[in-house]
């Protein structure tokens, strides 16, 4: 009978047992195997384990801290300091018994309660070290950088690796201090009334043990004014003139903390003597310092004062009085977004661009100029080499290879697999999982086109058809940018003429990655993890299938290094065994002292940083997956950190193999924020900077900024070999005239070989001197009346006339415009080039070829220089 009254609560106990192991299962350890798996089918599980310990000890010994701190106080002060019982009691029987009676209840608490009351306190506040938990292993493998502030004088890594986690540990610490004097305050006096028979003054050991806790609650709070001095090197109350501390932070701001320091030590001291002093006790030199720390704290909460500084002080002369903080963050922000090594060249503008022209007429400086935009290009290539409609670009890429004896810029993209083309009733698992598991190939067009032609192919077609010498052994792409879901591969599935007209990858997919499903067990485990029964019950999964997961690379990166930050733009490259993909990846920090933080949005989402380094250059393996790092930045304090916190994860830059290293190019996103930057910033003297009237900003077509772009030239600075460069227009603030265009690298001027050596140089143009601007020269264009006439010829053939990004290219001394022009049909909104732009100075003409143009333009310059009035700029042939 007893036992049937105890089978609920059995069975109740069983069912909760039950779900909780299935939810630690599910929750816990499968994410755990499968990430194991993962990891070590990349060959990355050393470092999976290092993660984890890392996290693990870190957490582990904070919270065994701060447990041990709570449970010794709590354990001296119920066991041993709180008693204070008159020798009568202690000589009286009963009294004693009657004592030790209620003084046992506090002190088998020490153990009962107290063990249980610190763990949970402990957990609480170290909370936030577990998730920062990745700052202190910066702050524990960090090294000094070399460069120091210029206000305190404290090396950079200070404020990257140490500042962060002090704030941290002091706040933490502040508040554990406070809770224990609370806390053991509460428990003197709770033992102080509910003991009979206590003495009527608290114990020595009390009053010492809580002044102890006193003294550590002050020496908490000296800690965080000292930490707040630090703070003002993040000011932000000069902005929009510049950032960072000023003359009032400095010099009233800055001492009326160390003021407060001496106030607050005052109080402390006050107060213990006050305590411990048997005579001579008065409150006077208490209630001194409390004013005079309130009269401290008033005139820092205070704007009277500041205000009257700053309108008879700073404002009267401010270049004289914020000179030197401004100095302070130009500095700071030059050097935190690595703008310190750009090079600068004065440009003179030739008026009479005839000699220019001569020289650059060769058909090798025509072979690279990019009049295809990727925008318009990624339409024409879906339409004309997806082929199947379970394949797609996502984006184009640009790029240089070695065709026709020189280097030739190309636009590329890899055709990847997505089947939301194929019928709605096609979209089913097996095809999803199974079968349309990966894309195949890549095509490759010249950056450089004829208009009124088909598009030229370099690389092209299912057969991966080229002229050129393109080839590559396995095309297929199971590693890319579309958001892929997991495949199973090989399997046993009869595929025909997915992949190509000869062979179906998915069959005979050999990657070294993927995870091996080798047992019904693991099948098993996958169908919880996906929550899909039809990976267990299928009968195509084979025991040499493999598991495809976090197909996405940006995915895979940030699964494998979330403290990387990636580039926006990945690129393709096309190899003779594979195609790879190469990812920029930035470290970034907003705690470098002084410097402008920066404005935009940037890379995987919104972040707040005033410091960034193109630290690490990411190849992924678009056939199986594989992921190697290489260290591009060795300077970079940070990235130098986590290689020592995790050994054999980064590669040098130099163990690159030679065919990937040669594409390696300057990012476009950090080259676009660092322009930002140095629009204003370039303005490096105190005078000039406050003035800003040299600050430049981005040359704009139609209220549309024109943005950097890729191309492949000769700057006649490494004996004619061409450079794979960015190039971005600048102009002065709100107006249109060209200040500076700026180019962006990586070759070694010095050596002029594929060493990498990422740098900046600024063109400047003279003031004196009118250079068009983009949105001038679009002007032109328009006002042109044969082109427009042909324009508006075109808009009434069921057609729309579009123009592509507007090419500047400094040619000798003149620069060179290059407008290309597209036309959309109606229907298809499939682009053509139509027709190709040329303009210098005011000279503008239009035709088919980039060459026939420029040899147009020359006439014209030549007939100018006759004197004769031969050849119209407009006029289409």
């Amino acid at each position: 009978m007893r036992n049937r009254k105890l089978l609920p609560a059995l069975a109740g106990a069983t069912i909760v047992g039950a779900i909780v192991l299935y939810v630690a299962f599910y929750f816990v350890f499968l994410d755990f195997f499968v990430d194991l798996w993962w990891f070590r089918s990349l060959e990355f599980e050393g470092y999976f384990w290092l993660r984890l310990l890392y996290r693990f000890i870190f957490s582990g010994a904070v919270t065994i801290f701060f447990f041990a701190v709570f449970q010794f106080h709590f354990w001296i002060a119920s066991r041993y300091l709180g008693l204070n019982p008159p020798d009568e009691v202690l000589l009286d029987d009963k009294k004693r018994r009657r004592f030790q009676r209620f003084a046992d209840v506090f002190m088998s608490g020490s153990v009962k309660v107290y063990t249980l009351i610190s763990l949970i306190l402990a957990i609480a506040i170290a909370v936030p070290f577990y998730l920062q938990w990745e700052d202190a292993l910066l702050f524990f493998f960090g090294s000094e950088s070399g460069f120091t502030d210029p206000v305190y004088g404290n090396d950079i890594s200070f404020y990257l690796f140490s500042y962060p986690i002090y704030m941290l540990i002091q706040k933490e610490l502040l508040f554990t201090a406070i809770l224990v004097f609370l806390a053991t305050g509460l428990l003197y006096w709770m033992e102080h009334i509910f003991i009979p028979n206590q003495g009527k003054e608290f114990p020595l050991g009390a009053k010492i043990h809580l002044s102890v806790l006193f003294v550590f609650v002050a020496l908490f709070v000296i800690w965080g004014y000292m930490l707040d001095r630090f703070t003002l090197l993040y000011s932000n109350s000069h902005e929009p003139v510049f950032f960072g501390p000023g003359f009032i932070d400095l010099r009233f701001h800055l001492p009326l903390i160390w003021l407060s320091i001496v106030a607050f030590s005052t109080i402390v001291c006050s107060i213990l003597f006050y305590v411990f002093s048997e005579r001579h006790r008065s409150k006077t030199p208490i209630i001194i310092s409390v004013l005079s720390f309130i009269a401290i704290t008033g005139l820092q909460n205070s704007n009277a004062l500041p205000i009257l500084i700053d309108k008879f002080i700073v404002k009267p002369n401010p270049t004289r009085t914020e000179g030197p903080f401004m100095r302070y963050n130009i500095d700071a922000t030059l050097g935190a977004y690595n703008l310190n090594n750009i090079t600068t060249i004065d440009f003179p503008i030739n008026l009479d661009p005839t000699k220019d022209i001569e020289s650059w007429s060769t058909r090798k400086h025509f072979e690279n100029i990019p009049v295809w935009d990727r925008e318009f290009l990624i339409d024409s290539y879906q339409q004309l080499q997806a082929i199947r409609p379970y394949y797609r670009f996502t984006t184009v890429d640009e790029d240089r290879y070695f065709i026709h004896g020189h280097l030739q810029q190309v636009n590329l993209a890899a055709r990847e697999v997505n089947i939301k083309k194929l019928p709605r009733e096609a979209q089913n698992w097996e095809n999803t999982h199974l079968r349309y598991t990966h894309g195949y190939g890549a095509v490759i067009s010249p950056a450089a086109q004829d208009a009124g032609i088909p598009i030229v192919w370099y690389l092209r077609d299912l057969n991966m058809s080229s002229d050129v010498g393109f080839s590559v052994k396995n095309p297929d792409i199971y590693y890319g940018q579309e958001k892929f879901a997991y495949a199973i591969v090989p399997n046993s599935l009869v595929v025909k003429d997915i992949s190509s007209s000869d062979q179906d990858g998915s069959q005979y997919y050999k990657g070294d990655s993927g995870i091996p499903i080798p047992s019904y067990f693991r099948k098993l485990l996958f169908a919880f993890y996906f929550r899909d029964e039809k990976i267990f019950f299928s009968p195509n999964i084979t025991t040499q299938s493999k598991l495809l997961i976090r197909r996405n690379i940006d995915d895979r990166i940030s699964r494998l290094t979330p403290f990387l930050h990636l580039d926006k733009d990945p690129y393709l490259v096309v190899e003779k065994d594979r195609l790879y993909w190469i990812q920029d990846a930035y470290t970034l920090s907003n705690m470098y002292p002084v410097s402008q933080p920066a404005a935009d949005d940037f890379l995987d989402g919104e972040h707040k940083f005033n410091y960034i380094r193109n630290s690490v250059k990411i190849i992924v393996d678009a056939y199986d997956g594989g992921v190697d790092y290489y260290i591009s930045e060795p300077h970079d304090p940070i990235i130098n950190a986590y290689n020592r916190a995790y050994p054999g994860l980064f590669k040098s830059l130099k163990e690159m193999p030679d065919a990937l290293s040669s594409h390696l190019r300057y990012p476009r996103d950090l080259y676009y924020m660092q322009m930002k930057i140095y629009a204003k910033y370039h303005q490096n003297s105190p005078e000039l900077f406050y003035e800003q009237a040299e600050t430049w900003q981005y040359a704009s077509v139609d209220g549309q900024p024109v943005l950097p772009y890729f191309i492949t030239m000769d700057f006649d600075r490494c004996n004619d070999l061409e450079e794979f460069v960015m190039v971005n227009p600048m102009t002065p603030v709100h107006r249109d005239n060209l200040s500076v265009v700026g180019i962006a690298g990586t070759m070694d001027s010095s050596k002029c070989d594929n060493t990498y050596k990422p740098g900046i140089t600024i063109f400047k143009f003279p003031k004196a001197v009118q250079v068009n601007g983009p949105s001038q020269v679009n002007a032109l264009i328009d006002q042109n009346p044969e082109i427009a006439g042909q324009f508006t010829l075109w808009n009434q053939l069921g057609s729309e006339v579009k123009k592509g990004r507007m090419i500047i290219l400094p040619m000798g001394n003149s620069i060179l415009y290059v407008q290309p022009i597209y036309m959309l049909a109606t229907k298809t909104k499939m682009p053509e080039l139509a027709r190709v732009i040329v303009s210098i100075g005011n000279q503008v003409v239009m035709d088919k070829t980039l060459l026939a143009a420029f040899d147009r333009l020359k006439n014209m310059f030549v007939n100018q220089a006759t004197g004769s009035t031969s050849g119209t700029s407009g006029k289409n042939p």
